[in-house]
Parts: C-alpha cells; structure tokens; sequence
C-alpha cells in the first residue's frame, strides 16, 4: 500500500524549491531578463515603503556641511524630521548628496544632538546647562572686552583703528545678505579678520 512520498522524494522537491528562489533562476526564467524588477526583489523588499510615503511636508533646505551647498528635501511628519534627501531640482546638486550630506538626519534627530547651550568654565571639569539669554550675554560682554583689550588706534604711527582681539569665520551655508549683515556687524567692531568657509 502506498503511504506518500518517501523522505528521499521531499527532500528533492525542498532542494527544486530552495533552487527555484535564486534570483538569477528567476532571472533568466522570469519575464524580468534584465533583473530590474520582479527577479530582483525578496519577499521582504515586496513589503518595503519609502520613508517619505507618510510625509505631511517637504520642506526645501541646503546642506549644513560644506562649501558648495547641494540642495536637500526635508520630509516631516507630525512636527518631526523624518527623512533628508536630495533635492532633484537643486542646480548645484540635482538631487544627489554626498555621505555626510546624506547623515544630515542624524545631525537633527540624533540622541547625540544637544539642544542645550552647554558651558563649562575656565578650568573646570563638569558642563553646566544655561538659559540662552544668559549665554548671549556671555558672548556680549566677552566680545566688548576683547575689543577693548586689543584695540589699536595706530600701528607705526598710522592710524588704523582696528582690533586684533577676534575674527570671524562664516558658514558655507550663509546666504549673501547673512554673510553682508556679518561683514558690516564686525567691520564696525573694528576686526579685520573676517573669512568664510566657502572661499578656502
């Protein structure tokens, strides 16, 4: 009488089934000769979604990181960032980043970030958190004293009217009427160091 097949005979058809979902057999047996779509996907890239399906907004924005600027899309949800990409209608980039361009998310949402102005004092070992008006003041009342420790009328004998006591050093990211402001903010403070990222 007979039972089923033998341990021999499933054994077989388990091996033609494991062989049968390589994706260069589906491939070359498939409808999909050139392994861009159906042969290339597992079970579980079938159920993938795109971060940005669920997106609210698409906020324009450009990276953070370097001179040149490339354009990103900034995706939100509920209030939060959820996703950082190339923004294909950038000039600069057409839509591509590069990886640090690309871990831009990080950067926003990371456990890393602070969103606290920290201080440690001169000498001191710990950090301490502060209230931003606390610190503005800080750097107020440090950048008057810098400029009047350093301040010089004349240098042999010309008149020059400058401070040496600090510099400033703009982002890549500044637009053209943020680095003027800054420009004009410390020509008036009397410092003649004044750079920007983008020019080195």
């Amino acid at each position: 009488m007979f039972s089923g097949p033998g341990r021999g005979y499933r054994r077989i058809m388990r091996a033609v089934e494991w062989i049968g979902s390589w994706p260069v057999l589906r491939q070359l047996t498939g409808s999909d000769r050139l392994g861009l779509g159906a042969a290339a996907q597992s079970e579980r890239s079938r159920r993938l979604e795109p971060r940005t399906r669920n997106a609210d907004e698409v906020v324009k924005s450009v990276c953070p990181f370097c001179a040149v600027g490339c354009g990103q899309n900034v995706y939100r949800r509920d209030g939060q960032v959820i996703q950082i990409e190339g923004d294909p209608d950038s000039p600069v980039s057409r839509g591509r980043l590069c990886p640090r361009g690309s871990s831009s998310l990080q950067l926003t949402t990371g456990p890393a970030r602070e969103q606290r102005v920290r201080y440690r004092r001169p000498y001191g070992t710990d950090w301490e958190d502060l209230d931003l008006d606390t610190a503005m003041d800080m750097i107020a009342d440090r950048v008057i004293e810098s400029r009047r420790k350093g301040w010089q009328w004349e240098v042999d004998g010309r008149r020059t009217r400058r401070t040496l006591g600090f510099a400033s050093m703009g982002g890549a990211t500044l637009d053209n009427e943020e680095n003027y402001l800054i420009k004009k903010l410390f020509t008036a403070l009397g410092a003649i160091q004044i750079e920007n990222q983008a020019r080195i």
